[in-house]
Parts: C-alpha cells; structure tokens; sequence
C-alpha cells in the first residue's frame, strides 16, 4: 500500500492538578518528547498506527514518571494492578486486559489479543494470558510509589487517588492526579489507531474496573481516536471516547465534537481529558482537569499541552 497522508501523533502521561513548579514540568516534557521523537519516526519510515501505538504505550509504560507499567500506583492492598487496550481504527478490533499483575508491558498483552476470538481479558485469563505468552515476571514497583502507599496507609487511605506523576516532591503533596498514559496516531496510509494503558487510582477497592480497558476510555475507528485520561468512572458516565468519535463519524468536525464534548462533561463536572486525532490529520485536545500531560507531532514540530492552563476546555492544531 502506497502512503496517501502525513503521518499525526498526540501521546499523552495523564491529566491532574499540578506539576509542582518548572523542575517537574521541565522533567515530563523531556519524557513526552523523547516518545513523539521516536514514534513519529516510526511513522514515517512505514510503520502501520497499531504498531506506532504499541511502541508509544510500551516506551510510556517503562517510564517510572508515569502511572502504567513501571511506576504503576499501588491499590489499597498494596498491590499493582494494572489495565490497558488498543482499538485498531482500521479493523474496527478492540482488545485488553483488566487488572493484570507482575508484567512489564500491559499493551503488549493487549496487542496479542487482536487476533484472538476472545478480545478482552481479566485478571486471572490475563495472567494465564501471560504465562502462554511466556512474558518473564516483572516487578513494577518503584520506591517513590511504595512511599507514597506507605504515607497514604499512614493516612487510612482518605486520598481517592495517587499521584499523576512520580515525583519526590510530589508525594509530599495530597493534590490529585489521574495518571493513564495513551497514543493516539494516524499512519501514512490514512489508518488510524488508539491504545491507553493505567495503573489505575491507587489505593482503590480491589477489582475495580479502570476505563482503560474498555471503549469509554480508548476508542477508534476509520474516521477518528480518542484516548482518555482521568477520573475513570467519570469518563465512563461520559461514555467520552465514543461519544466524540461517534460525533465525527456523524459529520462534525474533530474541533466541535470535542467541544461539545467537553461542554457536556464540564456541566456535569466531571474531572477528565482526552487526546484525539482524525482521519483528515486534524489534532485535539480537552480538559476539565486543571493540567493535561499531552505532546503532539503536526507533521511540521512537536508541541505540548503542559502550560495550557487558560479557561479553554479544548486545544486544536
């Protein structure tokens, strides 16, 4: 297949309330870029949207900065469990796996999926999953998330969340964050793709379900992606990454789907964000959050969202 289009990436680390100052915000922006560098790359030499997503997600995942993979926060047991998924646009295919422990790349489990007659698995199929994979056992706890467990036990747990980002001076703080980390990406041959992938919360009630790992939270198809980031059950109510794509598909431009979007979720106070990329190359953005941690690849630069603060719910390019 011949490419038709310029290749478009949005990735992004979470959304939350603060960065703590320029030292975090400096230090996450460094982090972002590296991936958009690296996976725009990718989708310029060939590489198909699911294969640029999955890298993303992988390279997002091994970061401790961020809540997925290495650094996962800890559930009120004080174990990790973490979920994710991928939505082939072209396919129309979505897969995951919920609550899974002790593997290095959720998304990977959620790539091998695609294929499968059964899309989306939970924590035991998951870890059966895994071991027919024969995926090594992997540990992804890092000290600044067992401290922070360790302070908010101190605490009897009266934080709903952890924080969205892994950083000594944030677990000092009890401001709140929301930590996912997704891709959303459309490849030189018009095909688009989404994957998003979490720790979760933290310190929530065992078995419960993130919308990582379903449609409300990761969604694509021909037309457009969306990966969302945030409070998890509110971006289920929101049912936000479908209803935006679903308005695309319907005729309205990627700009006022997430407008009217965001509108809706901001009148229903919800605390969430989303990245989002269509099948023309148009790049959004949106936040009820007071911070989204997104980066971006227009064809031309890489651009970010960390110092969007203004009183705009979206952001386009």
């Amino acid at each position: 297949m011949e490419s038709q289009v310029q290749p478009k990436l949005i990735i992004h680390g979470g959304a939350g309330s603060s960065l703590h100052g320029k030292g975090g915000l400096e230090a996450v922006r460094r982090s972002l870029y590296i991936v958009v560098e690296e996976i725009y790359s990718l989708l310029l030499s060939g590489a198909t949207a699911s294969e640029a997503v999955v890298q993303g997600c992988q390279m997002l995942e091994d970061n401790p900065r961020f809540n997925a993979g290495t650094g996962s926060v800890l559930q009120s047991d004080g174990q990790i469990r973490m979920s994710a998924s991928l939505m082939d646009g072209a396919s129309g295919r979505f897969s995951g796996v919920i609550n899974i422990s002790r593997v290095k790349n959720p998304i990977d489990l959620a790539q091998f999926l695609q294929n499968s007659p059964d899309r989306v698995l939970s924590d035991l199929g998951s870890a059966e999953l895994a071991r027919e994979m024969q995926i090594p056992s992997y540990n992804a706890l890092t000290d600044l998330r067992l401290q922070e467990w360790i302070q908010e036990r101190q605490d009897n747990f009266k934080s709903t969340m952890a924080g969205v980002v892994a950083e000594p001076e944030l677990i000092e703080s009890s401001n709140a964050g929301r930590g996912t980390i997704g891709v959303v990406a459309l490849d030189a041959y018009g095909r688009l793709a989404a994957g998003t992938s979490t720790g979760g919360k933290g310190f929530e009630r065992i078995g419960r379900v993130s919308d990582s790992a379903m449609p409300a939270g990761n969604y694509a198809t021909s037309n457009a992606g969306v990966s969302c980031t945030g409070i998890g059950e509110d971006i289920i109510d929101e049912c936000l990454a479908p209803r935006i794509v679903v308005r695309v598909t319907d005729g309205m431009s990627l700009k006022d789907a997430m407008q009217r979007s965001f509108g809706e979720a901001h009148q229903n106070k919800r605390d969430l964000g989303a990245i989002a990329l269509d099948v023309s190359g148009a790049i959004a953005w949106g936040k009820t959050s007071e911070i989204l941690l997104a980066a971006y690849h227009n064809g031309e630069k890489i651009g970010d969202t960390l110092e969007w603060n203004d009183s705009e719910l979206i952001g386009y390019c």
